[in-house]
């Protein structure tokens, strides 16, 4: 009987070096190599490149073999929150993915508190209030739509007006 079967063990040669309370809970080995991706309740463990937070990832595509992943880049820190960007897209070939799809669908998803788009003077902005795993409270960053002139000051300053009304909504007065 399948019923009980066990998930095999993350051989320990693989295993990343996991911050405290940081714990595996899928992995799966990336199709001919000896790599794997790791999935752990603070975010994804790839092959070169380290961990990316829950928080950190933009967009998680699922063919059926193969995992593809943007992940946000800061290309800006303001007062109270970030602009992202999209980084560069990285794809893994997994021929016996197991939990791994569904466990990064599932965190990258829940990580996610709040969201809304809106129409700017001159193109648009999505605001996002993120959890990030083992810190209280959210992160805060936007998105802004190709072509949105991001540096003219009425867009910067309509952008933290936003960003200002999300906060009040989701967060308690002091």
């Amino acid at each position: 009987m399948k019923l009980f079967r066990r998930r095999p063990k993350l051989p320990a040669e693989s295993r990343p070096a996991l911050g405290p309370e940081e714990r595996v809970v899928a992995w799966c080995t990336v199709a001919e190599s000896a790599d794997v991706v790791v999935a752990t309740n603070h975010g994804l463990w790839l092959p070169g490149a380290g961990r990316l937070g829950w928080h950190e990832i933009h967009k998680v595509a699922w063919s059926g073999r193969e995992l593809r992943i943007t992940p946000a880049e800061v290309a800006e820190d303001r007062e109270g929150y970030t602009v992202l960007v999209d980084g560069p897209v990285v794809s893994f070939l997994l021929l016996e993915p197991g939990e791994v799809p569904d466990q990064v669908r599932a965190r990258v998803t829940r990580s996610v508190a709040y969201t809304t788009h809106h129409e700017l003077a001159a193109g648009a902005v999505r605001v996002v209030g993120r959890r990030v795993s083992g810190r209280d409270g959210l992160s805060w960053a936007v998105r802004y739509d190709s072509g949105t002139p991001v540096d003219r000051a009425e867009i910067v300053e309509a952008t933290g007006e936003l960003v200002g009304a999300a906060r009040s909504t989701l967060e308690p007065a002091d």
